[in-house]
């Protein structure tokens, strides 16, 4: 046995070599202490540390579990217990593990803190949030313990209230760098457009490495109506260098340009999401014998949609709470042809940090997010000719733009969606406009537009259908700013979302005219309206975010409603509110004809697209005895 000198000595001479890198002869001094210190917590913990920077997962889970049987009251080794069993996709055992300690230690603001992490991941949001208000009964000083629990609070849809924890966890640390990043998130999320991207620059200046963060100010950005095309652009660039560039290629595949391809979609949205509905046709019709599908899903809740999901793939993977060193690993190790990424910037995961090292021969990234990641290593876009005109779009992006199209979108009605009910204006007499797009979408400009479109049509009403609208603070800082830009308030109701997509669509029937947003307009909502029978107004960008809804209108025929500039966009809106009548029937028959709805002939444009960049690729990737360089 070792004495306790003996034992320090040793141990300071293995975690030398560990900080060294010589990781074999750290693991081995770690080996013949464990035999002969067997009750030393700390030996454990160490060697597990050790494992869990190799990604022996397995092994770092043991140790630690060793060094918590040998100190049960010990923390840290709690926590990195937790995670690793997380990383394992066994949170349940994760849960276990902090619920027997509290048993024992019941006043740990950080235990409780880190149950409500656990049950998060479990999908357990409302429990998790229990736990996170404990956590700050027990310790009200307790920083991370606040910020935790606003994040919850943000999941659950309860944004105002998140706000008010990111706040408090200011006052007790004012340069808390976590705690800034949930305050820009949230501001985002509450409509104080301008107050994230200030609050967002303040936390990037302290830690300006934080690839998520630019993210999410990237998607900020989207909603912008004072940057310039140029700016934006530049902005992506500058994520993209910071991002890094992995190899053009990678070696070992077999280049054969006509194989079966394994391909696999990344994305946090293979639930009842609005990702889904564009996603799930492609999939359906997928030949099979050409594409061998894995699906990877980034997130705490699989619902209905995801079971359907699922028997689209040969391989079903949910990432949540795991590390990006961990995703890394597993992806590389399922040898894939094609990674799609249907994230971007946008989405409750975003993982193109690790896309930036090359994952998989060919990267393309579609649907999600609606601009150039600036990512190096992701290859290609895939969008249409409208969205992205020709000459004109690809000197804005770093992917190679693929037009598979004539438009870029593959859409799903949901099922039960009700039927289209005539246009309201003929019983109430007066037209009301509608906008069911995210609120984070409003700007100035577009308030200005509505405010002149309701003064030229009188008697009108604008009608708004958005996330927390049922709060009071949120409600009266969008009414006093719509004010501000001449919207008659006394003209507009605010109605907040519905349980159900068919409750959702079934408020269709108070709306007669739909306006899109600008610059950054809508993609399902424009869908689901044309669906229910209602013309859309839109206004036609400068940049693939402001030019959807002229692509998705240009789709079914009736380009007339896409306005050129803001003055174009209210004379369209006054106009067809003179024959809003005559749309409703023949809208939804349209859609059904259009390139959109038609999911076979849209599945074999995406595939033989899917193919074709394979089959660059490959080309570029042989040696001269034709196998992988």
């Amino acid at each position: 046995m070792l004495n306790q000198q003996q034992l320090t000595h040793r141990l300071n001479e293995a975690i030398a070599h560990h900080k060294a890198g010589r990781l074999d002869r750290a693991e081995g001094i770690y080996r013949q202490v464990a035999v002969t210190a067997p009750k030393v917590a700390l030996v454990f913990d160490l060697w597990g540390q050790l494992a869990d920077q190799q990604g022996r997962l397995e092994d770092a889970a043991r140790y630690y579990t060793q060094a918590h049987r040998l100190d049960e009251r010990g923390f840290p080794v709690v926590v990195r217990l937790v995670q690793a069993l997380i990383s394992l996709g066994r949170p349940k055992d994760a849960e276990a593990i902090l619920r027997r300690f509290l048993d024992k230690v019941p006043g740990s603001a950080e235990a409780w803190n880190a149950l409500g992490y656990v049950l998060k991941i479990e999908g357990r949001i409302v429990d998790a949030v229990g736990c996170h208000q404990k956590a700050v009964t027990l310790n009200p000083k307790f920083v991370e313990g606040w910020i935790h629990y606003g994040l919850t609070l943000g999941i659950v849809g309860e944004s105002a209230k998140a706000l008010k924890q990111y706040e408090h966890a200011l006052t007790l640390d004012p340069n808390h760098a976590a705690a800034h990043y949930g305050r820009a998130e949230t501001l985002q999320k509450v409509y104080r457009h301008e107050e994230a991207l200030a609050e967002y620059d303040v936390y990037l200046k302290m830690v300006p490495g934080n690839l998520e963060a630019r993210s999410y100010r990237l998607f900020a950005l989207q909603n912008s109506d004072t940057i310039t095309r140029e700016q934006l652009f530049a902005e992506h660039v500058l994520y993209g260098k910071l991002a890094g560039k992995g190899p053009v290629t990678l070696p070992g595949y077999d280049v054969s340009p006509d194989r079966r391809l394994r391909v696999a979609i990344l994305s946090p949205d293979l639930r009842t999401h609005s990702c889904a509905y564009f996603l799930e046709p492609l999939l359906r019709h997928l030949d099979r014998t050409q594409f061998e599908i894995y699906l990877y899903h980034d997130h705490f809740r699989e619902d209905d949609m995801s079971q359907r999901l699922k028997q689209y793939a040969a391989v079903w993977r949910n990432f949540v709470g795991q590390s990006p060193a961990m995703v890394e690993r597993t992806i590389r190790a399922d040898k894939l042809d094609v990674l799609i990424d249907l994230t971007g910037h946008i989405g409750v995961s975003i993982r193109l940090p690790i896309m930036a090292k090359r994952l998989a021969p060919v990267q393309i990234t579609y649907l999600g997010y609606p601009d150039t990641t600036g990512v190096a290593a992701m290859d290609y876009r895939f969008t249409d000719p409208i969205a992205d005109p020709p000459g004109e779009a690809d000197a804005f992006a770093t992917e190679k733009l693929v037009r598979f199209s004539s438009v870029a979108w593959c859409y799903q009605p949901p099922e039960g969606a009700p039927e289209v009910a005539p246009p309201p204006c003929l019983a109430n007499g007066y037209v009301t406009f509608g906008c069911f797009n995210s609120p984070t979408k409003f700007t100035d400009s577009l308030y200005h537009a509505w405010a002149q479109i309701l003064e030229r049509v009188p008697n009108s009403r604008l009608l708004l259908k958005g996330r927390d609208f049922e709060d009071a603070e949120i409600r009266t800082h969008l009414l006093s700013r719509m004010q501000r830009c001449g919207v008659p308030i006394d003209r507009l109701d605010l109605v907040p979302r519905t349980a159900t997509t068919a409750e959702h669509l079934a408020h269709y029937a108070r709306v007669d005219i739909a306006l899109d947003t600008f610059p950054y307009n809508g993609t399902t909502t424009t869908c689901e309206a044309l669906w229910m029978g209602r013309p859309v107004i839109t206004l036609r960008g400068n940049r693939h975010a402001a030019r959807v809804g002229a692509s998705l209108l240009e789709c079914i025929g009736r380009p007339e409603w896409i306005g050129e500039n803001a003055g174009d966009y209210v004379d369209r809106a006054v106009e067809i509110a003179q024959s809003v009548a005559s749309h409703a029937a023949e809208l939804r028959p349209r859609a059904a004809q259009s390139a959109m709805l038609n999911h076979s002939g849209q599945t074999r444009r995406f595939a033989a697209a899917v193919r074709k960049c394979w089959q660059e690729r490959a080309a570029t990737g042989r040696d001269s005895g034709g196998r992988a360089a």
